[in-house]
């Protein structure tokens, strides 16, 4: 809104200072301070309201150290984060842009189906809260509106060299245009629907999904959404569910995801600078570095929440901030073409995930065996496994936090390791 008013302003009366607003890098810093005020100020309140209503955390005693004593803090907090997201966005970004509106979908998304399992297990006390099949249904549903937008905006392009995208079959949209790159040569490029992605370690740093399908070349176009439209659901919801996994200490998911913002951040940066994504040969994305300014609130929004949510917690963001906070990421990695990066981005998620799975698979595979069900772990998920063996609460969050950096800078190194 702010936007749209200044660039209206410096328009007809070329005020000073109003064409500040036309640089990402001004609109992504206030955006990221109005979003820590807003949290942080309105943080507080919200959680005297929560208190105020009995909100609180319903624990099950599972012998975790300092567990108990968590018990009635106020939970539903991740209201703050979405706050602290939608309306510095709504100020500061280019509500035309097709990046923002796809992200302020998913993440209002995201946080009613949060909210609604919430409130059923708070209000309803149905510990179950909302049923996994309906869960599922809404991440689904998520995953396929952002594949179907990618697939048919024509906003959602990525810049090529019209030769290759001609000899790769997908379409050019628009006007072609003459550049002059790396090597300073002259060549012609244009907007394509080319579903390719950048894929780490490989030497021309792309994957073309219309490969994967054993078709003829023009068929694997026209049937490609048989590959695009379950890997978007798929990563939509497992990044999702992995976040939600591994809200269980105090400022563990909320920490995590500030680290990955920040390394997407970086990548919204170069994806949408095409003198950046052409130095660092991955693709350029018009209209993409638009995400810079949401990646700039959503950092303030997970900041200004950690200061109520670091230990001791004086606010659990629920499952209305878990689960918006996983489908945020992955459909940013996904609307940048970064998706392969994941795994290493999201390593902490990965392995929250992954002990869950491994713990119930090898006790139902033991129990089958031998009558009786084995652990490979003393606590699933993973962060549990180190509460059980004593490490106090801050240190393995400050370590969790630690390993994820250390998984961002890789995440970044992997642009040029190929």
């Amino acid at each position: 809104m702010l936007y749209e008013l200044f660039q209206w302003i410096d328009k007809h009366y070329d005020l000073p200072g109003t064409g500040l607003w036309s640089y990402i890098s001004f609109r992504a810093g206030s955006g990221m301070l109005i979003s820590l005020i807003i949290s942080m100020v309105f943080g507080g309140r919200i959680i005297h309201f929560l208190r105020n209503l009995q909100i609180g955390e319903d624990i099950r005693d599972l012998g975790l150290q300092g567990q108990m004593q968590k018990k009635g803090t106020p939970t539903m907090g991740g209201v703050i984060i979405i706050m602290g997201i939608v309306i510095p966005v709504l100020l500061v970004a280019d509500l035309e842009n097709i990046y923002i509106l796809l992200l302020l979908l998913v993440t209002t998304w995201m946080a009613i189906i949060g909210f609604v399992d919430d409130y059923i297990k708070v209000f309803k006390k149905n510990k179950a809260g909302l049923s996994s099949k309906s869960k599922i249904i809404g991440q689904v549903g998520c995953g396929l509106i952002v594949a179907l937008s990618m697939m048919w905006s024509s906003e959602v392009v990525v810049r090529q060299d019209v030769e290759k995208a001609e000899d790769m079959g997908y379409p050019i949209v628009g006007d072609t245009y003459l550049v002059t790159d790396a090597k300073g040569d002259t060549v012609e490029v244009a907007n394509t629907k080319a579903y390719i992605t950048n894929l780490p370690f490989f030497k021309d740093n792309q994957i073309d999904y219309a490969k994967i399908l054993p078709l003829e070349r023009e068929q694997a176009i026209k049937y490609i959404w048989i590959v695009f439209i379950p890997l978007v659901i798929f990563i939509i919801t497992a990044v999702s569910n992995a976040a939600n996994l591994t809200d269980g200490l105090d400022g563990l998911a909320t920490g995590v995801s500030s680290v990955a913002t920040i390394t997407l951040t970086v990548f919204a940066y170069v994806s949408g600078n095409v003198i950046m994504a052409s130095y660092l040969n991955v693709l350029y994305l018009p209209g993409a570095g638009e995400m810079v300014v949401f990646a700039a609130c959503f950092l303030g929004a997970c900041t200004g929440f950690l200061w109520y949510n670091a230990y001791p917690a004086q606010v659990f963001m629920g499952d209305t901030g878990s689960l918006t906070l996983g489908g945020i990421i992955a459909a940013m990695a996904i609307l940048l073409r970064k998706e392969w990066l994941l795994p290493i981005l999201c390593g902490v998620f990965m392995a929250e995930n992954l002990s869950v799975m491994l713990q119930v698979s090898y006790f139902k595979y033991t129990k089958r065996k031998y009558g009786e069900g084995r652990r490979i772990f003393l606590m699933s998920p993973l962060h549990h496994h180190f509460q059980k063996k004593g490490m106090p609460e801050a240190k393995i969050v400050t370590r969790f936090w630690i390993v994820s950096i250390l998984l961002a800078v890789l995440t970044v190194l992997t642009l040029k390791i190929r």
